[in-house]
């Protein structure tokens, strides 16, 4: 894959390209940046630093209905909506071309804001979200109707066209990584968006949002609206002239989204909202190396704000201790904190002092529930600036205590030992999420029964967080409904048209 050419090799460039950034933080409305309505702003905080580094656009209800009117205009112009596929696609292909070429851009943005590591960015989060657009340009003239069999008089035929507006709204993990996959269904379907980042992670998506119209992007197609989710969100899932929400965030806020749909227009409404991932391993698995490898990463990357973390890790109990030595020896090798603009930087900060005190909090429930404490627990010695949290470890954890069961959302783990299969899918389902799961087995026929009974949206198999853009992805229960990645989530973006020609006696 092709990214900047030019991007720094270690810290120094980095910073230097990082004091030269001129964040841009207002809205982006009809092609072009706009203040709010009222001018209200409010500080950027890098949580690396704990220091503000930005200003940006506090939107409230007047600048997202002049956004989504800006949406509406342009869909109903049909400068988008109905542009030959052809030419959408060659659009989004630019446009893909361009947030590769701006890696070193996205990549500072998302890490001021986030504190991830900038070799996450560089590495991950930038190519999959190219990747992305360049694979739904590619379905754009997939998209099929049908002409049905009737009877001789009629001529029916069903098309598929796009919803209209459809609002995008995005947690701070991933943001420009869960702003494309939101992002790039709704526009090659034909739709016009309204994104909506989250506050802590506001920068990247006007760049997103410029650079599709530099790609050749209609204005007023692909819009951004900044501020906080209590009020340019809602006021988003209000809109009557809003078609769809997208939304990645808590079960909480993800409830609340349909409660807005019912309160106003019946949009629709897809969400994914999270889980607690059991990654289980059986005794009879190949390699505990690698296996342990997988589950150290499947909890600590990305400071464990993933939302598919694998936060569960079911051990069979003949080789539970094992584990537990080998996980505590790989998670000190492969997860270091450090400045996150230092390429060799491993662990980052968490999004902010409130995310590292709700984490911090969480650990000290484990030990008072009795959990064994094996690894961190605290924050890393001398990181007494930004939000950091060592990588942690418990054993001896059993599924009703709060860390079994609560998403926490950071780089803590929770051993719970099992018997047998069966135990261990009772235990895997015992949970109000059911986004994901690993099973870790040479036996094949162990694979696929509990890949079958574990009640999630995705399993892997002697892996963890493998896929392409062919993947559905998305969760069962309060993990939310729809899918994102996948042609089925293009598809979503569009409804039907039933057409009834009657011929008339020839």
């Amino acid at each position: 894959m092709s990214l900047s050419p030019d991007l720094p090799v270690d810290t120094e460039g980095w910073r230097e390209r990082a004091a030269r950034l001129c964040p841009e933080g207002r809205h982006f409305i009809d092609g072009d940046f706009a203040a709010s309505a009222d001018g209200a702003t409010f500080e950027d905080i890098n949580p690396a630093t704990d220091e503000a580094f930005a200003t940006i656009a506090r939107g409230t209800a007047t600048d997202v209905d002049r956004a989504v009117a800006s949406a509406r205009a342009a869909f109903r112009a049909g400068h988008w909506s109905r542009m030959a596929p052809r030419e959408r696609m060659d659009i989004l292909s630019r446009y893909a071309e361009l947030i590769a070429a701006h890696t070193d851009d996205f990549a500072l943005l998302d890490v001021l804001d986030t504190g991830k590591p900038v070799r996450n960015m560089t590495d991950e989060d930038v190519p999959a979200s190219v990747t992305c657009f360049r694979y739904f340009a590619e379905t754009i003239d997939k998209i099929e109707g049908a002409v049905t069999n009737t009877a001789s008089d009629a001529f029916h035929y069903i098309l598929r066209e796009p919803l209209g507006v459809v609002g995008c709204i995005v947690p701070w993990n991933y943001p420009l990584m869960m702003a494309a996959w939101k992002v790039a269904p709704a526009l090659a379907a034909g739709n016009s968006v309204v994104l909506k980042p989250a506050e802590q992670s506001p920068l990247s998506a006007g760049l997103m949002a410029q650079l599709f119209v530099e790609a050749g992007g209609p204005p007023g197609v692909f819009n951004v609206v900044q501020g906080y989710g209590a009020e340019a969100g809602e006021a988003l899932a209000l809109h009557p002239d809003v078609a769809k929400i997208a939304f990645t965030g808590s079960v909480e806020v993800g409830k609340r989204m349909m409660i807005y749909a019912g309160q106003s227009n019946m949009k629709r409404v897809t969400t994914e909202c999270g889980g607690k991932t059991p990654q289980i391993l059986m005794a009879d698995l190949d390699d505990l190396d690698t296996a342990v490898d997988y589950a150290v990463n499947g909890i600590f990357a990305n400071q464990g704000q993933v939302c598919n973390a694998g936060s569960r890790l079911l051990v069979q109990r003949g080789i539970a201790d094992d584990f537990v030595a080998r996980f505590g020896q790989r998670a000190a090798a492969l997860y270091a904190p450090g400045d996150p603009l230092d390429p060799a930087t491993t662990l980052g900060s968490l999004i902010d002092r409130r995310q590292q005190s709700r984490v911090l909090d969480y650990i000290d429930i484990g030990r008072r529930e009795g959990a064994q404490l094996m690894l961190g627990g605290s924050t890393p010695e001398g990181f007494d600036h930004g939000a950091y949290v060592e990588p942690t470890l418990f054993a001896g954890v059993a599924n009703d205590m709060r860390i079994a069961r609560e998403e926490i959302f950071g780089p803590v783990a929770a051993v719970i030992a099992f018997d047998t299969p069966e135990e261990a899918v009772a235990i895997a389902n015992d949970s109000i999420y059911g986004l994901a799961a690993s099973i870790w087995t040479k036996n094949v026929n162990t694979a696929h029964r509990m890949a079958r009974d574990i009640e999630a949206g995705v399993v892997w198999i002697n892996c963890f967080d493998h896929g392409d853009m062919t993947q559905p992805w998305g969760g069962y229960k309060q993990s939310g409904n729809g899918r994102d990645k996948c042609f089925e989530s293009i598809l979503a973006h569009t409804q039907t048209k039933s057409v009834w020609l009657h011929l008339g006696q020839g």
